[in-house]
């Protein structure tokens, strides 16, 4: 397998699913994004996936990181995994068909 399809088979895997919520669909109007993302994935690997996978020009990348809480079911003690969720503004112009609306 060359070089380069190994490559974009990782970049696909960077990206987990899109966030799709009141509050992301009023970004859509700001043409931003928001997806959940891989905790290792960085600011490069987010804008190379999103621009390989919808052939969209990326301007800017916002990461957050968010903690799993650590919850009580039926006595037992646990924690829920943490996330990490990107914001991805897009040049104007260009869009990605994802969530209720677009």
């Amino acid at each position: 397998m060359s070089k380069e399809k190994q490559i974009a088979l990782h970049l696909y895997d960077v990206i987990k699913r899109p966030l799709v919520t009141e509050k992301t669909q009023m970004g859509l109007q700001s043409n931003q994004y928001t997806f959940d993302v891989l905790p290792a994935a960085t600011k490069a690997d987010i804008k190379a996936a999103v621009e390989t996978m919808f052939n969209v020009s990326v301007v800017s990348v916002n990461t957050m990181n968010k903690f799993g809480k650590n919850k009580v079911f039926k006595g037992r003690k646990g924690q829920r995994q943490d996330t990490k969720k990107a914001i991805v503004r897009l040049k104007s112009g260009d869009s990605i068909a994802v969530g209720l609306g677009a």
